[in-house]
């Protein structure tokens, strides 16, 4: 499985910014994608994943700000993170990942996208 994310950059307080990840490859054997994020000096935290059925979960702390979604077909899926009211503590560089059963479960990851909020 490959993933290409696209869609950092900086914005202002309060601002939006929608972030992509496109996964292409052994696309059937995925069953979940989301999005992680570590901030400078903090440790990596989720931020949102979704099922490929569409069930989507969050942390009580971006709920109503950030949603996830999905789509594709089985030749590449893409998921995406709007992320609304951004705070500068939304600050960080955000990884993409694809979690897929084989023999054993595998976690893919994104390169990673650098997401700059500023005051």
């Amino acid at each position: 499985v490959q993933l290409v994310e696209s869609g950092g950059g900086l914005v202002q307080t309060g601002g939006s910014l929608r972030l992509s990840c496109t996964a292409s490859g052994s696309i059937f054997t995925i069953k979940a994608m989301g999005w992680l994020r570590q901030a400078p000096g903090k440790e990596r935290e989720s931020v949102a994943s979704i099922t490929m059925d569409g069930s989507a979960d969050y942390p009580d702390s971006l709920k109503g700000r950030f949603t996830i979604s999905i789509s594709g077909d089985n030749a590449e899926k893409t998921v995406y993170l709007q992320m609304n009211s951004l705070r500068p503590e939304d600050t960080a560089v955000y990884y993409c990942y694809a979690d897929a059963a084989r023999l054993t479960d595998v976690r893919y990851s994104g390169q990673g996208t650098q997401v700059t909020v500023s005051a």
